[in-house]
């Protein structure tokens, strides 16, 4: 005998099913039930056709129907009562939304995650440029090992083979050699600067703090209850001398010495050693933060300031997401030799290593020779880039600059860069305000151009489109 139900329970339900949708039938069954119920659509208790009906109304196979109804009673929606057939649970599982309004982190820096990079943007590589065909294969083989890897606890300091070849790799590029067991894989930068702070017991203390200098760093240090102290930067990098005037009792310093951000100045040997012998006679830590050291355009990047680090007195900060992709969200800390159980104790218990498939990829992807044929590729095209934005701009400004990837475009006195930048996000463009840069008062207004997603094909549009945003904005404040 055939269950009665009555009028088409497609219908009822107000299922429609999309055969050409990228979501799995069993996926729209699902969610089609799910929203009937919480939208009342469908009464508490109420009998549900059986999957085999169902499947029948709306032409698909019974195991389809079946996939969708386990998952509605493993959310407790529905619920299988033998002869009785199946019926809406009698008290549906609800969860209140929270009224209040919670705004994303970064907001003032980062208007907006996961979505393409746009032209002018900061620390973000080449979207058009990622080796996808090379890295598509590598986590193919990554995630067949990890289905065959042990049910256990992986190293919380990352996978063995990652950690062996970032050392055969800052051997070769930093001229820093070291041991896998000083070497903790992070999930980007930030974790590391936050397992660096937290294993150094820094909290209370003070920190030489670049300006201008990163200001998500700068906020990684404030949250973690360390004060940052503005030290001034020149042509030479960080200024120590005036950084122990200032601030002789600090017990650490945050430095770009390969490539300043954003300035772009390398430091000095001089500074370099005034910059060691000063940890080591104060028993102070330098936090080296190594950006964008491999993709230095100009010349051979400087050697990794814990190459020439005797004492002990350097960690290590590096980052794959400036060089591949900050969706990887993979980086490391070099710990000094004394450091290095703390450094494992410290990621054991409080910041594990992250994906274990993607650690597995980067391991592979950098043992194949990928990682250094991306590097020499992207050098050339970030240099051709910026020559093309160069050309763009011409004698149009003056003072222009050059700091990592990005070009220095001073703004006169008055100018609101957080505006003109807010101003080019709404328009598609994402270059960053120099301003929030300085911790002090007194910087002087600019914009930092990222060329990394600039085609050779729309970069004179983009540089008129932004010239006209500065132009507008201009006219505005003098009016």
């Amino acid at each position: 005998m055939s269950e009665a139900i009555g009028p088409s329970t497609a219908d009822a339900l107000e299922l429609t099913l999309d055969h050409a949708a990228a979501a799995p039938l069993a996926e729209q069954i699902f969610q089609g039930i799910r929203n009937a119920i919480h939208q009342g659509r469908i009464a508490p208790d109420a009998r549900l056709p059986s999957w085999r009906s169902l499947s029948v109304q709306l032409g698909v196979a019974r195991g389809t129907v079946r996939s969708a109804y386990d998952r509605l009673a493993d959310e407790e929606l529905i619920v299988t009562a033998g002869p009785a057939g199946t019926r809406v649970a009698r008290r549906i599982p609800t969860v209140a939304a929270p009224t209040v309004v919670i705004s994303p982190p970064l907001l003032a820096m980062l208007p907006s995650f996961s979505e393409v990079p746009r032209p002018f943007q900061m620390g973000v590589p080449a979207q058009d440029a990622f080796p996808s065909t090379a890295w598509s294969r590598v986590n193919v083989a990554a995630a067949r090992s990890e289905s065959l890897a042990p049910t256990s606890y992986p190293d919380p300091r990352g996978e063995p083979s990652l950690r062996a070849e970032i050392v055969a790799h800052l051997a070769i590029a930093r001229g820093l050699a070291c041991s896998p067991d000083q070497v903790i894989v992070t999930q980007g930068y930030r974790a590391g600067l936050a397992v660096a702070l937290r294993t150094i017991g820094a909290e209370g203390s003070s920190c030489w703090f670049e300006e201008p200098g990163y200001p998500i760093a700068r906020m990684a240090l404030e949250i973690a209850r360390v004060s940052p102290i503005s030290i001034p930067v020149d042509d030479e990098g960080i200024d120590v001398a005036e950084a122990v005037r200032r601030a002789p009792t600090a017990r650490i310093a945050l430095v770009t010495p390969g490539q300043q951000a954003p300035t772009g100045a390398v430091l000095s040997r001089v500074r370099r050693h005034e910059l060691l012998a000063w940890a080591r006679d104060a028993g102070a830590w330098i936090i080296e933060d190594d950006y964008l050291n491999e993709l230095q355009l100009d010349g051979r990047p400087a050697q990794a300031l814990a190459a020439e680090d005797p004492e002990g007195r350097v960690i290590h900060l590096g980052t794959f997401s400036k060089t591949l992709s900050p969706a990887i969200s993979i980086g490391f800390l070099v710990a000094p030799p004394a450091l290095a159980e703390q450094f494992g104790q410290a990621a054991a218990c409080l910041h594990p290593s992250p994906n274990r498939s993607k650690q597995l990829a980067l391991a592979r992807f950098m043992h194949e020779g990928h990682f250094l044929k991306h590097l020499r590729r992207m050098k050339a095209l970030y240099t051709e880039r910026r020559k093309a934005l160069l050309s763009c701009i011409g004698q149009a400004e003056t003072g222009l600059g050059m700091g990592g990837l990005a070009v220095l475009l001073p703004l006169e006195s008055g100018l609101d860069d957080v505006g003109i930048a807010g101003d080019c996000w709404r328009h598609g463009l994402a270059p960053a305000p120099l301003t929030p840069w300085y911790l002090t008062g007194g910087a002087k207004p600019g914009l930092l151009l990222g060329i990394t997603n600039l085609r050779a094909a729309t970069v004179a549009a983009h540089w008129g489109q932004l010239s006209n945003i500065i132009a507008a904005r201009r006219a505005n404040e003098t009016n």
